[in-house]
Formats: C-alpha cells, sequence, structure tokens
C-alpha cells in the first residue's frame, strides 16, 4: 500500500487557523497603547467601507463590528479568492479607568482609530493638605498633659 503525504498540510492548517478563511474570517488585528491621558485602539480594516462599520459600547464593553463585501462581480469566474470577506466582530472590556461615554473614532486608510480618554476621577492628583497652628497646639498641649507610661498615680 502506497501512503501519499503532504509536507505542507500541517503548515496550511495552521495558516488558516491565523490568518481564517473565507467561510470563517479572521479577527481584526489590534494595536492598543496609552499616550499621555488616553487610550488608542487602532483596528486594520482594509477595504471595509465606513458605513458598514458599528461601534458600540454597552457596560464597559466596546464592540467592533464591520463587513467587507467582495470586490468581484457575482457572475464571475474567481481564480484566486483570498482576501477575507464577510462580517468581521471584536471585543474590548474597558477598564473602570476609563470614560466610555467620551470615546472619539475616525477611520483612515483601512485603520479605524479610537481615543479612549481616562477618566477625571481616575487621573492621579495632588491632594492639598491643610495644617493649621491652633490645630498642632491643641494636640501638643493634650500630649504634654498625659501622664508619662510608668508613672506614679498616687
Amino acid at each position: 500500500m502506497l501512503m501519499r503525504t503532504d509536507p505542507f498540510r500541517d503548515f496550511d492548517r495552521l495558516a488558516q487557523q491565523v490568518f481564517g478563511t473565507t467561510a470563517r474570517p479572521a479577527p481584526m488585528p489590534i494595536d492598543a497603547y496609552r499616550q499621555g491621558d488616553e487610550f488608542v485602539v487602532q483596528f486594520d480594516l482594509p477595504g471595509v467601507d465606513t458605513q458598514s462599520i458599528d461601534l458600540t459600547v454597552e457596560k464597559n464593553v466596546l464592540t467592533v463590528h464591520a463587513e467587507r463585501r467582495r470586490s468581484a462581480p457575482d457572475d464571475v469566474e474567481m481564480l484566486a479568492s483570498e482576501r477575507p470577506h464577510g462580517t468581521f466582530s471584536r471585543q474590548l472590556f474597558l477598564g473602570e479607568s476609563l470614560d466610555p461615554d467620551r470615546i472619539e473614532a475616525g477611520y483612515a486608510d483601512g485603520v479605524l482609530t479610537l481615543h479612549v480618554p481616562i477618566a477625571e476621577q481616575a487621573k492621579p492628583r495632588r491632594v492639598p493638605i491643610n495644617a493649621t497652628e491652633g490645630r498642632q497646639t491643641a494636640i501638643e498641649t493634650h500630649a504634654e498633659e498625659r501622664p508619662s507610661v510608668g508613672a506614679d498615680r498616687g
């Protein structure tokens, strides 16, 4: 019996898991970083029409839905179809320190960019210390009136 092997079968399977197939598109890749008092998140969505992008926030969960339609007409014979199409979706959990009510979004050159500001109450701030002379004197006077440890109470 002759067995035929395909040395690239495992590589193809891994590539399909990472890059997706037309039946199951890969998730949209992102970059996320902090810049000053905000977080910036960039989603790669090349070839996606801005009208098909849906961005929602509910209970600190940010969801991005987008659809990429096939660019070729339906009545042609496809010779190669490697560009993923279909519906893409990604969810991010926003921390309590972020302000989801002030998110700004822009789309240019196939990249959806979100600016998520840090909430005012989460920003580090300096707390002033008020010291009054009268209070310090009262504390010192009160300390002098206490009997020292081991003093004779007799």
